[in-house]
């Protein structure tokens, strides 16, 4: 989710848990806390390649084998000092550790996906009900700090809270209770192309949860779909092309960054050649023809064979900079 989201989030989790007494004290410790793990970010700016910046993101940090040790750490440390913490100390603790682990928790419910259970090999968890950023969701959590904030330690700071949560949790079934419903529209009009068991995702469309895109792969390429809750009739995709072939060539999947790519989006992405770069979009995040994640990875070399880029490019960047495999579109926004 998107980082306001996770501050109020945190905090109303945490005021929840922690004592009353305490609750403005939690409402600041719990945004910090929700905020922590997206710390990652930093680290990972200092490296030159986009592939690992985006696939190690919400990985070590995020992770559900990882963070009860955080907690512990920061548990143990604030209560070696006094103050609240040593005050309330089993309190605490359970306000710490709930923080720290809903945040990926959440973040499994967005298409981007999260390394729940890294060092696991797994990949990432991605339920895609949630847009990364949804007001709806957010509004619960944020108008329930607002009243635990002004009420301080009072009864009406509690029941904020408590319904706060309550809706916010309601919110993401409601979200999962359209997916569903999505995928019984996308089902029949998938088996009738010949792709019922072609492997799809759906994700909720910006900011909304009524409007939903569907997109499941086929022989040289995709279909995509776009379904509102109030729409009538078969949902009808439209297919659009993938360069598969170069994609599946001995060469091009020795690449690292490709195996890597494939492993990370679950194999939703679509395959370009331009000017004999090999250039992978993720199908998860934008919609056609623009994705927010495009990478050039290889470059085809004499007899047909792919060499792999060292490191990968983030492939707007490197188009507009007038490097091979410049897109029209690139090219045009120099």
């Amino acid at each position: 989710m998107d980082s306001i989201t996770h501050l109020f989030y945190g905090a109303a989790i945490a005021a929840a848990i922690a004592p009353a007494r305490h609750r403005r004290a939690a409402l600041l410790a719990g945004a910090a806390l929700n905020t922590l793990p997206d710390l990652d970010i930093f680290p990972l700016m200092l490296s030159d390649d986009p592939i690992l910046r985006m696939t190690c993101h919400r990985s070590a940090t995020h992770s559900w084998l990882v963070l009860p040790f955080v907690a512990w750490a920061l548990w143990a440390w604030f209560r070696s000092r006094g103050g609240r913490v040593a005050e309330a100390p089993l309190r605490w603790w359970w306000a710490i550790f709930a923080c720290l682990m809903a945040h990926p928790l959440i973040d499994s419910f967005t298409v981007y996906g999260t390394q729940l259970f890294w060092p696991v090999p797994m990949r990432p968890i991605m339920w895609s009900s949630l847009f990364i950023v949804d007001p709806l969701f957010t509004l619960p959590w944020l108008a329930a700090c607002v009243v635990a904030w002004r009420a301080r330690e009072g009864i009406a700071g509690t029941r904020a809270l408590v319904l706060g949560i309550a809706l916010g949790t309601a919110y993401v079934g409601w979200t999962l209770s359209a997916k569903a419903l999505v995928a019984r529209a996308a089902t029949p009009a998938l088996a009738a192309m010949g792709l019922g068991d072609a492997p799809r995702f759906s994700v909720p469309a910006p900011l909304v949860s009524w409007r939903w895109r569907v997109v499941a792969m086929a022989p040289g390429g995709y279909v995509e779909g776009v379904r509102a809750l109030s729409d009538g009739g078969p949902m009808r995709f439209a297919f659009h092309p993938s360069d598969t072939a170069a994609l599946q060539a001995a060469t091009a999947a020795a690449v690292p960054a490709v195996a890597r790519l494939a492993w990370f989006n679950h194999g939703f992405q679509k395959a370009e050649v331009r000017d004999a770069v090999l250039v992978l979009s993720d199908l998860r995040m934008g919609r056609e023809p623009d994705y927010f994640f495009r990478f050039a990875v290889a470059e085809r070399g004499a007899g047909g064979t792919w060499r792999a880029l060292q490191p990968p490019r983030d492939a707007r960047a490197y188009a507009a900079a007038g490097s091979p495999g410049a897109t029209p579109a690139a090219s045009a926004s120099k």
